[in-house]
């Protein structure tokens, strides 16, 4: 396990061995920046970013379970509609996977059947 250090947090946020909140309550907006900051390259988080961060954060609340991919894109798109509910889109945000990657900013656990 590792540690996320965040300003003001000395002993720094436990992660998995893949990188995902040991602690899902410990999540915060600055949480989910520095996993963004900690990727290759860089993710700087726009608003388009955290509208699908957002987004999951609500549908996990609800559901008491991560996405996986298609379950997200059908999701997203008959909320946000159907320019936002497409693989293309999600992937141009988080290309490591918008399932993967964004549950991870999101404070989510890995979504099931995501290898």
């Amino acid at each position: 396990m590792a540690n996320l250090l965040i300003d003001g947090n000395d002993s720094g946020i436990e992660l998995d061995e893949e990188g995902y909140l040991v602690d899902l309550s410990s999540w915060t907006p600055e949480i989910a920046n520095a996993l963004a900051e900690t990727d290759e390259p860089p993710v700087d988080l726009s608003e388009q970013h955290w509208a699908i961060i957002t987004f999951l954060r609500e549908y996990y609340e609800e559901y008491q379970i991560a996405p996986a991919v298609r379950v997200l894109t059908k999701a997203v798109g008959k909320k946000m509609g159907r320019k936002y509910g497409n693989s293309k889109y999600l992937y141009s945000l988080f290309p490591y996977g918008p399932g993967k990657q964004a549950c991870k900013y999101a404070g989510l656990p890995k979504p099931t059947g995501c290898v």
